[in-house]
């Protein structure tokens, strides 16, 4: 581990609470926690920031998950299966992404991310789907959970990262009609594999700075727990609203990177 004075590792552990809180309610942690790592460590790699933040958010995401599991009508089976699907498209990511350039994946990203900002404001009834839409979710679109939500977010988030949870949430609200409680305890078990996939990479590849990942791990996983909680308990509109700030900040950001870069 670098040498980090005592503000930047306070610093640290609370970006790192703050990101389990956002990242529990309805994804999207990564959009605090890796610019704070990047500006509180601006001399370490980037392969290296990258691998500790995986090592940090799989621990928030892992108690949000236990959390949600304990007091929320989670799709268990389907959520493993998405799961599973989502551990190998991330190690598949995460292989290919040193020849990636994320000045390409940026301005794609924002459009689909305005699309989603837009969508949401105009669906007041996003989100809360009815029992019968639950029920009577079709075989194909199951497959297509697999698959497309598993597979494919999982590879982005090898790939390229920033809102993984929010595109599981909003994913999985489309594709299985579930509503934005059970979308982001759903999502949590499939962020668990996600991470998983990618930090295993990362820790064959050697650029996880564990012992600051420890650290800023406890704060993570005490932001997650907290924010899974708060979630249970104000519901799908609370979720929403999150959601949008979520999206329309990580837009900006998006931004941002692609202006200065």
């Amino acid at each position: 581990m670098p040498d980090i004075s005592l503000t930047t590792l306070v610093f640290l552990c609370l970006a790192a609470a703050a990101a389990g809180w956002i990242d529990a309610v309805v994804g999207g942690g990564g959009l605090l926690l890796l610019p704070a790592l990047l500006l509180g460590l601006p001399n370490v790699q980037a392969a290296q920031i990258l691998g500790t933040n995986k090592a940090v958010a799989i621990v928030g995401t892992s108690g949000a998950a236990v959390t949600y599991v304990r007091k929320a009508p989670v799709q268990v089976k389907a959520a493993v299966r998405i799961g599973l699907a989502a551990l190998a498209g991330s190690m598949g990511g995460a292989f290919f992404a040193a020849g990636i350039s994320s000045d390409v994946l940026r301005p794609v990203i924002m459009v689909v991310l305005l699309g989603v900002a837009a969508f949401v404001m105009l669906r007041p009834a996003f989100g809360t789907a009815t029992d019968e839409e639950r029920r009577t979710v079709s075989r194909t679109r199951r497959v297509a959970a697999i698959v497309l939500v598993g597979g494919g977010i999982g590879f982005y988030d090898g790939l390229f990262g920033p809102g993984t949870g929010t595109f599981l949430v909003l994913a999985l609200t489309a594709v299985l009609h579930l509503d934005l409680v059970t979308a982001s305890a759903t999502a949590k078990i499939v962020n668990v594999c996600t991470n998983g996939g990618a930090l295993a990479m990362f820790a064959y590849q050697g650029t996880v700075m564990w012992q600051l990942a420890a650290l800023m791990a406890v704060f993570n996983l005490a932001g997650g727990m907290f924010g899974a909680r708060m979630a249970l308990r104000k519901g799908s509109e609370f979720v929403r609203g999150v959601l949008l700030v979520v999206v329309l900040s990580l837009v900006a950001k998006l931004a941002f990177d692609q202006w200065t870069g």
